[in-house]
């Protein structure tokens, strides 16, 4: 739980704060940008909500945060929105998607996101939030999990308590499997493969030996920790810094993206970003220019 006491320097007056326990995982500045910020080297609130809406926003903020370094008073968090996540984030021909919040210290602070189908198809988890009683009613109330895709090795989380509880099937890619050793199924070989009807798998090792990113309906790409948004400097970022496995591969990987158009892009870590028809491949054009393989 975060404490007064504790506040960093560079947050606003006001009552909600940041305090030193931050990890600076990026969980509060992405889902709340008009709140949150990313200081020097921790977050801080920079612009304390107002009453309403952007309150509630804030609130969920503290509650996805997976180390608790949000601090409000305690009569402002009992105002937390008992639905707020799954958060709905964009939907398409096929279903709906939701981030689900309530992020894990274990993935460092991850987004980790739900696929709902229409008409009982089958809804998809991508990555593992941190698990509770809050989350598992909230995934129940919109149909359950059927399977739940695991990107890489980072970011498996709680996924042992999600498949406990859903009964659902894990899937994982074999260069990464031994980070969770009980799932069921395992992704192969480094070429496209598709799931089902409207969701693909797209092999891209780089960031770690199985690193996976997913494709659904054509439009929505689930990018792991191989690729983000920085709404810092308004372009996609892939970083050295922070390939675990071998980047000379990563970049190869991002080459094979070039092909899709995508209009939203959903990373593990990092901003989202939507993009016009054709901006997807600009984009991407742009940030292989400037890397150095």
């Amino acid at each position: 739980m975060a404490r007064e006491q504790r506040r960093l320097a560079g947050n606003v007056s006001g009552p909600f704060f940041v305090d030193a326990s931050c990890i600076d995982c990026g969980t509060c500045w992405t889902f709340a940008p008009a709140h949150f910020r990313n200081g020097a080297s921790q977050a801080e609130v920079w612009h304390q909500p107002a009453e309403g809406a952007e309150q509630g926003q804030a609130l969920l903020a503290l509650q996805a945060c997976p180390v608790a370094a949000i601090g409000a008073p305690r009569e402002l968090i009992a105002r937390t929105p008992v639905e707020g996540f799954p958060a709905r984030v964009t939907a398409t021909r096929r279903g709906e998607v939701y981030y689900c919040g309530w992020a894990s210290r274990q993935s460092f602070g991850a987004s980790s996101y739900l696929i709902v189908r229409p008409g009982g198809a089958g809804n998809v988890l991508i990555d593992s939030p941190r698990f509770n009683r809050a989350i598992a009613r909230r995934l129940e109330a919109l149909g359950g999990v059927s399977s739940l895709l695991l990107s890489h090795r980072d970011d498996v989380a709680d996924h042992q308590a999600f498949a406990d509880h859903f009964g659902c099937g894990r899937w994982i890619h074999s260069a990464d499997a031994d980070a969770a050793p009980a799932a069921e199924h395992r992704f192969t070989g480094r070429e496209p493969l598709p799931f089902d009807a409207d969701l693909r798998v797209l092999p891209c090792p780089g960031h770690t030996e199985g690193s996976v990113a997913f494709l659904f309906d054509d439009q929505v790409l689930f990018s792991g920790d191989h690729l983000w948004w920085s709404e810092s400097t308004g372009a996609l970022v892939a970083s050295r810094q922070v390939c675990w496995w071998n980047w000379p591969e990563q970049v190869r990987s991002l080459e094979r993206l070039l092909e899709l158009d995508v209009r939203w892009l959903l990373p593990g870590h990092g901003g989202r970003r939507i993009f016009a028809p054709g901006e997807w491949g600009r984009e991407l054009s742009r940030l292989l220019d400037s890397l150095d393989s």
